[in-house]
């Protein structure tokens, strides 16, 4: 089950989104279907059957609404952003800091 890290905090419309990692202190953007395609990650319980809702919101085939949501999967997992339920090995957490 595809989920994001702990430690993220995710701002997701139809519009767009960002999801803001503690860890760095960076926000990343998303486009309107990246964002869609989170929220359908988060909502489904696996990547198939958000790709399908994802098909269906988008009137666009299985095949490229599969990949359009694995993309989207597989960009924020090496990110350091999500994970598909097997939860990373904890590693040294480095805090971000103010720069002046």
């Amino acid at each position: 089950m595809w989920r994001l890290c702990e430690g993220t905090h995710p701002v997701l419309t139809d519009e767009g989104g960002a999801i803001l990692s503690e860890q760095t202190g960076r926000w990343s953007y998303l486009t309107p279907t990246a964002s869609a395609a989170v929220m359908l990650l988060l909502a489904s319980t696996t990547q198939e059957e958000a790709a399908g809702q994802y098909a269906k919101r988008y009137g666009i085939g299985a095949k490229q609404a599969v990949a359009d949501v694995r993309t989207v999967a597989e960009v924020l997992a090496r990110l350091g952003l999500a994970h598909d339920g097997q939860v990373p090995a904890r590693t040294r957490r480095r805090r971000w800091r103010w720069t002046s």
